[in-house]
């Protein structure tokens, strides 16, 4: 059997047009006409094969084939991008200094750091997990070279926007929180103030009109997560990091409605740390990817 040659540049193609909804929009980010973006795909259909595209209303979808290629192909530009870096700059060396929202921490830090450090063996990273204040903070201070943190609304620092999740509700598999509403207030398992979140859930509360109390109150994510899997009350987070033994909550559309949520890049003005600078388009990719694979967020 003849083995087919996928054309790379054509993958990329193929993968910017799904993550950003639109091959129009793919063919302004890389530059090229619609026409040629088209000219492409007719070319990775021939190659693969197959066909990858049904209709979906206006728009287009993978088909089973499409979705397979899509998995591939980001493994390939992984490796594709992960052997540019290395070759580019390896030679880089120095440290970053990296402060990370710990609901993403463990969702980003094995696999962005260790692609990092195999990029750039020279180079030394020192990472800080933190609430989003105290993250934005150190940024602003000049003792974070880089954070990504919830956007912590027109009092934070400015930063990149890289994408916006939906709220949710969240307890374990079959908790009821209104069940118990006719003894007394919602019990709610909630971060220490100050807090973004925290500030989101009481204000819609507040606006819904329910009674509701905090059962508990930390400083750590860890223990919110133990809390709400202990059956203590609720927590509002995104999906992002969610234990498998927690689910979103909607006992009969019966709680108030969630906004969602910006999570943004900070560095300081006038950054021109080249470490850091790759080490923040691994991080952008990876979240980009998170929120699409998970379908959590409207990307940016």
């Amino acid at each position: 059997m003849r083995l087919v040659n996928f054309d790379l540049d054509i993958l990329r193609t193929f993968a910017t047009g799904i993550d950003l909804g639109s091959y129009a929009k793919a063919a302004a980010q890389l530059g090229r006409s619609t026409s040629a973006v088209s000219a492409q795909l007719k070319k990775l259909e021939d190659q693969a094969g197959a066909v990858l595209f049904r209709k979906a209303g206006r728009g287009l979808a993978l088909t089973d084939a499409g979705a397979t290629l899509l998995a591939y192909a980001r493994r390939m530009l992984e490796v594709n991008d992960e052997a540019a870096l290395a070759l580019r700059s390896a030679s880089l060396a120095g440290e970053v200094r990296l402060g990370l929202q710990e609901d993403v921490g463990e969702a980003l830090l094995a696999r962005v750091l260790g692609q990092f450090i195999r990029s750039h063996p020279n180079a030394r990273i020192e990472v800080c997990v933190a609430r989003s204040a105290e993250l934005q903070r150190r940024v602003a201070a000049g003792q974070l070279d880089l954070a990504i943190a919830w956007d912590a609304g027109a009092d934070g620092l400015a930063g990149e926007r890289l994408a916006t999740l939906p709220l949710h509700w969240i307890g374990p598999a079959g908790f009821d929180p209104l069940l118990g509403a006719a003894n007394g207030p919602l019990p709610l398992v909630l971060l220490e103030a100050p807090c973004v979140l925290r500030d989101i859930a009481t204000d819609a509360m507040d606006r819904a009109g329910i009674p509701w109390r905090c059962v508990l109150s930390s400083a750590s994510l860890s223990a919110l997560w133990a809390g709400s899997a202990a059956g203590l009350g609720m927590t509002i987070r995104t999906r992002i990091g969610l234990p498998s033994n927690l689910a979103l909550l909607d006992p009969a559309g019966k709680l108030p409605a969630l906004p969602s949520i910006s999570l943004t890049m900070h560095r300081p003005t006038g950054d021109e740390n080249a470490l850091s600078t790759l080490l923040a388009d691994l991080l952008r990719d990876a979240i980009h990817e998170l929120a699409d694979v998970g379908n959590l967020s409207t990307r940016v």
